[in-house]
């Protein structure tokens, strides 16, 4: 890679971005803030090494994720994408409940009607 196209892990470490820089396909130099959240919560050294231990074909599945647990830890410390999963869960048992309420208030208006 040139000078002027570093990937935003090059960019924001100061350095010179090779042709076989394991960061530049999933951190481009459109979106530097996407590095910028994952380096503040894993550091460069541990997302290189992350990845580089990965098969290729799932190296982007693994930044993808590591992008969305960074930026989940930067809006929430304490719960990052677990506060998440906890809400999401939460909607799903009330949702859950309240199918089972209106099935049964189905069951009985139809009871009321054969009568």
């Amino acid at each position: 890679m040139s000078h002027s196209t570093r990937c935003a892990a090059c960019k924001s470490l100061r350095r010179r971005c090779t042709k076989d820089c394991v960061l530049a396909p999933y951190f481009p130099p459109t979106n530097p803030q996407r590095f910028a959240c994952v380096h503040k919560i894993f550091g460069a050294s541990n997302i290189t090494k992350m990845l580089e231990q990965l098969p290729l074909h799932l190296r982007a599945v693994a930044a993808d994720c590591m992008s969305f647990e960074a930026s989940s830890r930067v809006e929430d410390p304490v719960y990052g994408s677990v506060g998440i999963i906890s809400q999401l869960q939460e909607q799903i048992i009330e949702a859950q409940s309240e199918l089972v309420k209106t099935k049964s208030e189905i069951a009985f208006h139809n009871a009321q009607q054969q009568l």
